[in-house]
């Protein structure tokens, strides 16, 4: 029984990785239809959504069936509750990349991004698919360090956020009142979804120490000079 039960949070972790490897590939592809004007492909990331939902409901449903039989205490608590909370995040995480491809589908023929901020999206994009990514290993790994340091990378994300918004503020501003609202959405989506990223390696620190990220990064003292200099 007790093997039955450890398989069981396995599987839970499983399909965790499954979704978070489901919704970045969403994000890349997502980019590509909204950079491209690629109708085919936006509508591929709309419908695959689905599967990601499914997954959740899948995942919320054998937790939830695992609390009831088995009552779980302490760590193997922590591992069915917080995979509850990142199933979540995962899901919207996909949302969100269904909503890039929907604005590409809503300006398809025309394409929704200008040319001047087509390396900035694309960075979006692509830095937004490597967050998702690393989330996925910290999934797998338990790794704590590596967990921490993705708040550190969105802190690229959020740059990048800024720097849209200069360009929507710039008096040479010139692609009319319509295209600087997808651009904004569009900016909003990408630094949403950076942010559900960095909340499930948050979710995994809580997992493995029973403490919340920020209580961890709060106690690491920053070095400023050496010893004796």
């Amino acid at each position: 029984m007790r093997d039955a039960y450890h398989e069981e949070l396995d599987s839970i972790g499983d399909g965790l990785v499954e979704m978070a490897r489901l919704v970045g590939s969403a994000i890349g592809r997502a980019t590509t239809a909204i950079l491209d004007a690629d109708l085919k492909l936006a509508e591929s990331v709309i419908e695959a959504d689905q599967k990601v939902d499914e997954l959740q409901h899948d995942l919320e449903a054998r937790a939830i069936a695992l609390l009831a039989r088995q009552q779980p205490v302490a760590t193997d608590l922590r591992i069915v509750v917080t995979s509850l909370r990142m199933s979540a995040d995962l899901e919207r995480s996909g949302d969100l990349a269904q909503h890039v491809a929907k604005l590409a589908r809503l300006r398809f023929p025309q394409r929704a991004v200008p040319h001047d901020l087509h390396a900035t999206i694309l960075e979006m994009g692509q830095l937004a698919q490597r967050l998702m990514a690393k989330a996925a290993e910290v999934i797998v790994t338990k790794d704590v360090d590596l967990a921490l340091q993705l708040e550190q990378d969105d802190d690229e994300m959020d740059l990048l956020h800024r720097t849209l918004f200069q360009h929507l503020i710039d008096d040479r501003w010139k692609h009319g009142i319509e295209t600087a609202v997808d651009v904004t959405l569009l900016g909003r989506y990408y630094e949403r979804y950076a942010d559900h990223a960095v909340a499930v390696a948050k979710r995994v620190v809580y997992l493995v120490t029973g403490e919340h990220a920020d209580e961890i990064q709060s106690d690491i003292q920053p070095v400023t000079g050496v010893e004796g200099a």
